[in-house]
């Protein structure tokens, strides 16, 4: 069984003030074909522990470590972390003008299995997918992200997931903007995603819409740059019901948040 492990990660960025710690020693473990949802405020580090994950380089790893079945990802490129099984849903997909879908599809396909797929299955694999996920035939031609309305983006992402097949994704705030109808589709493509290749999820919402849809097995509420509070979903009903003041309360207390 594979397993995402994160421990003890501690990563600072560089502002005009100087540098600024965001996360202050998370630890989580994620197994193949478990959904944990992490919630918590803006500001709290949400982004900052997917990005670190998948490697961006504005982010500082300060200490701790990340591991996929055993092996260190901080060690690795972006490009070996997505062959060893990561994969990231963005907030906000980045256009890729003169890049068509298809040919960014098969791209990435290609440089994850070593050779490019078969071209007739991999194309009949596109058009179902595109199908479930009620998109037109012609998005395949159109350029990447570009002039997309946000529920496109979202879809597109999910198409990836549902193509590119990792061991691990991160879906951060992948809820955001979208409509009822759209968010329910996507959300039909994660589950879809889930059940046919075991995919271990590591979920980014602010808001508990998503999770009518994409069931969580643990909620985790992320305060200040670390795991405040753990728990099954009844957490995340709690969280709709109370919002998150009492674990902001908390973390401005004094002596709070001190390593």
């Amino acid at each position: 069984m594979s397993v995402l492990e994160v421990k003890d990660l501690r990563v600072s960025v560089e502002t005009e003030q100087g540098t600024k710690e965001i996360l202050k020693g998370v630890d989580l473990v994620i197994n193949e074909g478990e959904i944990h949802a992490i919630m918590g405020p803006n500001g709290s580090g949400k982004s900052t522990l997917a990005y670190t994950i998948a490697g961006h380089p504005k982010y500082h790893v300060e200490g701790g470590s990340v591991k996929l079945d055993g092996v260190e990802m901080l060690e690795l490129s972006v490009d070996e972390r997505a062959r060893a099984g990561l994969f990231l849903a963005m907030q906000y997909p980045v256009e890729i003008p003169g890049v068509t879908v298809s040919n960014f599809l098969r791209t990435a396909k290609t440089a994850l299995d070593g050779e490019a797929p078969a071209l007739r299955p991999w194309i009949k694999e596109i058009r179902e997918s595109m199908e479930a996920l009620r998109m037109d035939k012609t998005f395949a031609e159109r350029n990447v992200n570009e002039g997309f309305s946000g529920g496109e983006k979202k879809r597109h992402e999910i198409l990836q997931l549902e193509l590119l097949k990792p061991k691990f994704a991160i879906l951060d705030e992948t809820d955001s903007g979208l409509d009822v109808d759209a968010l329910k589709i996507v959300s039909e493509g994660v589950n879809r995603a889930k059940e046919n290749t075991g995919l271990g999820l590591l979920l980014i919402t602010h808001y508990t819409r998503i999770l009518r849809y994409i069931k969580p097995d643990f909620v985790h509420v992320f305060v200040d740059g670390k795991v405040a509070e753990e728990g099954g979903p009844e957490l995340a009903d709690r969280l709709e019901d109370e919002g998150y003041d009492r674990f902001l309360r908390l973390s401005e207390a004094p002596g709070a948040g001190v390593a």
